[in-house]
């Protein structure tokens, strides 16, 4: 069997979704492949971190410049793309999409409990 593809050992450190054959086939090619083991523990480790992140864990929102800034610097950008750009790696994005998950949730979180804790203030 091939390896793992990154966006199903996500979903498999997630555990969200009721297990499948493709699961436990996965599973099986993970016991025998260190790769794709590592790879899982990797990511089963950040779903830990990122599930039991607590507020004061999480960075706060940024200013309102750095936003401007951003946005001024994408408006701005004109240069094309790379001809020999390397082809993505689907490890990376998975962990990156993971981590601004995790780090949109906790701004929400902060967002919302700072609206509540106004209201209740009133």
């Amino acid at each position: 069997m091939a390896h793992v593809e990154s966006a199903h050992l996500v979903e498999l450190a997630l555990h969200n979704a009721t297990p499948t054959d493709a699961d436990a086939e996965a599973l099986r090619h993970i016991e025998h492949c260190a790769r794709c083991r590592d790879e899982l523990g990797m990511l089963t480790r950040l779903v830990t971190a990122a599930r039991t992140a607590q507020l004061a864990d999480l960075p706060t929102t940024p200013p309102a410049r750095v936003w401007k800034r951003i946005d001024r610097d994408l408006s701005t950008e004109t240069a094309p793309p790379r001809p020999h750009a390397r082809a993505p790696d689907h490890r990376k994005r998975a962990l990156l999409a993971l981590l601004a998950l995790a780090a949109a949730a906790g701004i929400a979180h902060r967002c919302m409990r700072g609206k509540a804790a106004s209201t209740a203030r009133r």
